[in-house]
């Protein structure tokens, strides 16, 4: 057996056995894009989380690099920013394998990041496109109903928001939130000064997603 069918299997164990553990992690990616945008915004989701759909996540959420194994460790990742992303051949393998393992990947476009990543997702799944949610998927209505699917948040250049994805096997395993920015939402209110509206509709789609993961 080869080392990275071992690798896998160990992997594989691992996102299981960790499943229960409820972290979140944010990865860390090369290319120059700003992975680290928007630090308050997944530690304010959390504790939304924590304090309203009954999750026990760990408050602060961790670093997670693209190619490392650690990556197994959390269910869920969250990805954003707002310029270029590159992916190695290496961290491309260790991804696919975690979402093929049960991992789920979140990006949510900061602004200017769609190129990017597009490009670098037509790489991780060559034979599987991109494909809009319909409002009728269970992530609008998962804790918060959200009947005309993902809600604009940010104006960015004025386009419909969309929630795009990548299907494995019948699951989604990646959501790429576009022309909303859930992540400015979830921010500290003094940080971009949104209404207490327009930040609840953050938090409450980001709840969806949470829970989507976690508790189906």
């Amino acid at each position: 057996m080869n080392r990275l069918i071992i690798l896998f299997i160990v992997c594989s164990f691992l996102l299981v056995h960790h499943i229960s553990a409820q972290e979140i992690g944010i990865l860390k990616y090369n290319g120059g894009g700003d992975w680290y945008a928007n630090p308050t915004a997944v530690p304010n989701l959390i504790r939304f989380c924590n304090s309203n759909i009954g999750t026990r996540l760990n408050e602060q959420p961790a670093t997670v690099e693209v190619a490392s194994s650690a990556m197994f460790q959390y269910p869920f990742l969250h990805m954003t920013g707002h310029g270029n992303v590159v992916f190695s051949p290496e961290e491309l393998e260790n991804l696919r394998s975690y979402l093929r393992a049960g991992g789920f990947l979140h990006i949510d476009d900061n602004y200017g990041m769609k190129p990017y990543v597009t490009k670098q997702l037509e790489s991780l799944f060559p034979d599987t496109s991109l494909e809009e949610i319909g409002a009728d998927h269970p992530i609008f209505s998962q804790e918060y109903d959200f009947p005309k699917g993902l809600p604009k948040i940010h104006e960015h250049d004025g386009q419909r928001p969309q929630a795009l994805g990548i299907f494995y096997e019948q699951r989604l395993v990646l959501l790429f939130t576009y022309e909303s920015d859930l992540g400015d939402g979830w921010e500290d209110p003094a940080v971009h000064n949104d209404s207490d509206a327009i930040r609840q509709q953050a938090l409450k789609m980001g709840a969806n997603i949470i829970s989507y993961v976690f508790k189906n």
